[in-house]
Formats: structure tokens, C-alpha cells, sequence
């Protein structure tokens, strides 16, 4: 069970932190979850300094705290303690002192957390914290840290790791925006997110990119991969709810590997807020520098080619763009969102780099001229590995679009395509989603892919088997799972005439009495026994 069900504690925590920004007067849930995330995120500061500090004792390694010294207020004389700015310090003071404090100092304060050229500095410049009342803030406050209190109890008595715990927090957070309905599109289920990331399956040095990356979410589980997978690795940790083995935490590494792991992510998304949310999930999970951009990667602003050993995404299926604003790299002669991206990620790819992505499945089979050039991309000038489609109710309930999995090498030669027919993700496919037993057919997708056994080899009435590229090009490059299942049809034995016509009518015997009545005649007498009744 994921934490949020085995624990309604917090779930009603939240639920009643939405409700205070809600009566304080913030009503825009993108609002809100801003200003959410930004005390989520000076708790987070102060709890991971103190870590830090502490780990640095016990290992007798130097470390500087991020509040140590004086913070002075950018064109200004005004000065604090840094100490002063941390959430242990700042929650103790009365309301109207703790807003000023935290609206004077703290806000500043986390702004400058990086260098002055970094992707978070710029994109916080013009962030605002909009807190109105003191109030507003003691509750909000108040109920973190009874959230962060339920997650350690939850850490201690059942053994997760707390990292994963506040992520499912956030998730949480994060999928109510898109149940009020604003940016829907930006949210992949996170087992979704997990289930390709383990087929690409990124390598430590991997240079890693999502165009359209929301909050962040492919970025986050590839990173958190790339720390699981780490070499030495000792770090226990048992499969979550899906059956995916993730941490953020390793046994030990050296800078030399940190610096290559801050330095493998980067994202880009056209909503300001996204790149916020997405940068300070990043930081909450331990990536000190990450770099996320404000930029549309379809526009004519942006250029970088063959620059990613891996790119993940699922990018905005939304409808189209405006012809004016396309990249002129881009040749598919399109304005759908869908198509644009798979020939931009193809772009991003470096040769031999590999691709997952989520696309409707429309992609698949549709049989414009542009759709045909995306897949003949994808077969004729990279190897199309895998071709996985998800049922519809799995991005329930934000959209109810029948979605695929895309996995592709840029430069490789297509040689047999492996399809799997997705039929459970492991939860019911209604609204509520809930955690069904077991993990689905995830692990199942997993296993086989890593095992898929040639095209001669295969059985074509299961849910996954091997088509030959020829094959494909035969069926003019279409990709529909239905057009290379081998449909089972169940052989259907009838009654004789004779044994029917008995059934019905009764069989009798050489003088015409009756042996044995038939269905006729049981409900005749019937009927006239209800009309006894009358």
C-alpha cells in the first residue's frame, strides 16, 4: 500500500492545508502548491543542514552550514544571522513576527541558494512569496510539521525510507492541481514514470533530458535509478507498492560521482511555475545545482541537437501550436504537439542515445502523412525496441486517453519490434485508482522485455510477442498492437437439432404420453399456476 492510504493522518493533513489556503484567501490551486512548496522547502533546508551537520561529525569530514555567517538583504543595509532563518528558529516566533520574518528574510534568503548564474536563482528572481496573513502562515506551519512528524513515525515503524515518504507527500500535493483541473497534462503516475525508466534503465555518466518535464518526475525517479543502482550500493531498501526498488540515498559515494550525477539532468518546460516546482522538487530530494530551464523546445529559441545519452518524457499532447512559432529543424509538416516531440526528441538523442516516451495512442496507427513520418523515424532511422500500450483509465482521473510507451535508439537498426498489451497497471482503472493487489502487469513488462525471444520464437495470441520490421513496412509502418495479435477464436460445440427440439417441446413416449416435459410446457404450467392466484 502506497503511504497516503495506509496513512489517512496525513492525507487529512493535507487535505486541511488545503482548506487553510483556501480560507486565507489563495484560491488558485498553482498558487497555492507554490506557496505550499516553499515552506516545504525551507523545513527541508534546515532539516537536511542539520543531516548534513551531524554527518560531517560522526565522519570528521569539513562541512559549511548554509546558515552560517550573516545574510545581508540585496540593495539593502538590513543584516540577520543566517541561524535566525532557519524553520526551527523562525516557527517559534509570534504570527505577525514570524510573517515579517519570513516575508523580510527567509524568502531572500532561499533565493540566493545558488550561484548567481544557476537555472534556481533565475527562475526564483521573480517569484513572490503571498502569504496575506499571520494566521495563515502559524497554521500552515503548524500543520508541516505535524505532516513531517507523521512521515518520521511512518519511516521508523515500517521501515521506508524517508526520502520516498516526503515524495509521495509532494505527489500528492502535486496531483491536486491537476484534479482541479489546471495543467492536467503535466502529471505521469509515478509507477508509470518508474516502469520506463527501468526499460531505458540510464547509466551512471548518462547525460539525461526531458523537453517538457512539469515537476520534474522523470528526472527525479532517473536520478534516484542512477543512486540505486550505483555501484557498492548498500543501502537496503524493499520494493515499493509496484515493485520498484528506488532510494535517494546511497551507502556512500565520492564528489567525483555526486558532481556526475548533478550534472546528468536537464529539463525544460514553458510554464514558469513548472520550472519553479520542478527546480525545488529537485533540490528536496538531495540535487543541489538542478538544471531546469524556462524554454519551449518546439520554438525557434531553442537548437541543442545530439546533445543526450537518454531523454525521457511525456510531453503535452494538447492539440496544436501555432505554425508560426515551430523550430524550421522540424520537417514532419505538422502543428500536432505529439508528433513535433518525437522528431525533437529523436534530435536531442545523440547517436546510439535512447528514448522513452508516452504518446496517445492516435501516434500509433493514425494515417495522416506526418504520423507515418514519426514512425518511420523511429524504424527507419533508429531501432524501435519496444512498442508498450497502456489501457485508458491509467491517467484517470486527469484525462482518460488511451496512451503508449515509446522505446527507441537513435542510430540503431530496427530489426524486430517487441509489443506488449498492457492490461493492468496494478490499480483499478475507474476515478479512485485504488491499489489493486499485487503489481499488475508492470513487473511482468519488465521481465519480458529484458528476455524478449526473436520473431520465430513467438506466440502471437499472448499479450506480448515480436514483429519483424518487414512486416511493419508491409503494413505501411503501422504500430497497432491489434493489427499483429493472433485473435484466439474458441471452437463452440452445439446441440444436435434433435436433442434442442427435445429440450423445448418435451420428449414422449409410443402412446403419446409424456416422459419428460419440455421448456414449453413448464412454463405453461406455471403461468396457469399464477393465474390460480387471480
Amino acid at each position: 500500500m502506497s503511504l497516503l492510504q495506509s496513512n489517512p493522518e496525513i492525507k487529512s493533513k493535507i487535505q486541511e492545508l488545503w482548506n487553510k489556503f483556501w480560507s486565507g484567501g489563495i484560491s488558485n490551486p498553482l498558487t497555492a502548491i507554490e506557496q505550499i512548496t516553499y515552506l516545504l522547502f525551507m523545513k527541508k533546508l534546515d532539516e537536511n543542514d542539520r543531516d548534513a551537520q551531524s554527518k560531517a561529525e560522526f565522519t570528521e569530514e569539513p562541512y559549511t552550514s548554509r546558515f552560517e555567517g550573516v545574510f545581508q538583504l540585496p540593495n539593502s543595509d538590513l543584516k540577520i544571522e543566517k541561524q535566525q532563518l532557519r524553520w526551527s528558529e523562525f516557527k517559534r516566533l509570534p504570527g505577525e513576527e514570524m510573517l515579517q520574518r519570513v516575508q523580510q528574510y527567509v524568502f531572500p534568503f532561499i533565493k540566493t541558494l545558488d550561484t548567481d548564474d544557476s537555472p534556481f536563482v533565475k527562475h526564483m528572481r521573480n517569484a513572490v512569496f503571498i502569504i496575506p496573513k499571520p494566521s495563515l502562515l502559524v497554521e500552515a506551519v503548524k500543520i508541516i510539521d505535524g505532516i513531517y512528524e507523521e512521515m518520521e513515525r511512518d519511516a521508523s515503524e515500517k521501515g521506508q525510507d524517508f526520502q520516498d515518504i516526503q515524495g509521495d507527500v509532494y505527489e500528492y500535493l502535486l496531483s491536486e492541481i491537476a484534479s482541479a483541473g489546471k495543467n492536467g497534462q503535466f502529471r505521469t503516475p509515478r509507477h508509470i514514470i518508474k516502469l520506463l525508466v527501468e526499460l531505458v534503465a540510464p547509466q551512471l555518466g548518462n547525460r539525461i533530458a526531458d523537453p517538457a518535464c512539469g515537476t520534474g518526475g522523470f528526472l527525479l525517479d532517473a536520478y534516484q535509478y542512477l543512486i540505486t543502482n550505483l555501484p557498492g550500493n548498500k543501502v537496503k531498501v524493499n520494493p515499493d507498492d509496484d515493485g520498484f526498488i528506488r532510494s535517494s540515498k546511497a551507502s556512500s559515494y565520492d564528489k567525483k560521482t555526486k558532481d556526475i550525477l548533478d550534472k546528468s539532468l536537464q529539463g525544460y518546460d514553458i510554464d514558469q511555475t513548472m520550472v519553479r516546482l520542478g527546480l525545488m522538487n529537485l533540490m528536496m530530494h538531495g540535487i543541489e545545482s538542478p538544471q531546469i530551464d524556462y524554454t519551449d523546445t518546439l520554438s525557434k529559441s531553442y537548437n541543442e541537437t545530439s546533445q543526450y545519452d537518454v531523454v525521457l518524457a511525456n510531453p503535452p499532447f494538447t492539440g496544436n501550436i501555432d505554425k508560426g512559432d515551430i523550430n524550421e529543424s522540424l520537417q514532419l509538416g505538422t502543428t500536432k504537439t505529439e508528433l513535433l516531440f518525437i522528431e525533437r526528441i529523436y534530435q536531442m538523442l545523440r547517436m546510439g542515445g535512447t528514448a522513452g516516451i508516452v504518446v496517445p495512442q492516435g501516434v500509433l496507427f493514425g494515417s495522416g502523412k506526418a504520423f507515418k513520418e514519426a514512425r518511420k523515424l523511429m524504424i527507419e532511422k533508429s531501432e524501435l525496441k519496444a512498442v508498450i500500450t497502456v489501457p485508458s483509465g491509467v491517467f484517470k482521473p486527469y484525462a482518460g486517453v488511451s496512451t503508449a510507451l515509446l522505446i527507441f535508439t537513435k542510430g540503431g537498426e530496427t530489426e524486430n519490434v517487441w509489443f506488449y498489451n498492457m492490461e493492468s497497471d496494478g490499480y483499478s482503472l475507474d476515478d479512485k485508482r485504488t491499489k489493486l493487489e499485487g503489481y499488475g502487469d508492470l513487473q511482468d513488462i519488465v521481465t519480458k522485455y529484458k528476455s524478449a525471444k526473436p520473431a520465430s520464437e513467438n506466440n502471437r495470441k499472448r499479450k506480448c510477442f515480436t514483429v519483424p520490421k518487414k512486416e511493419i513496412v508491409a503494413e505501411g509502418y503501422d504500430l497497432s498492437f491489434s493489427r499483429y495479435k493472433e485473435e484466439v477464436y474458441e471452437e463452440i460445440e452445439y446441440e444436435k437439432p434433435k436433442v434442442i427440439l427435445e429440450k423445448l417441446l418435451g420428449t414422449f413416449g409410443e402412446d403419446g404420453e409424456i416422459i419428460e416435459k419440455g421448456l414449453e410446457q413448464q412454463i405453461s404450467d406455471k403461468l396457469n399456476k399464477l393465474k390460480e392466484l387471480f
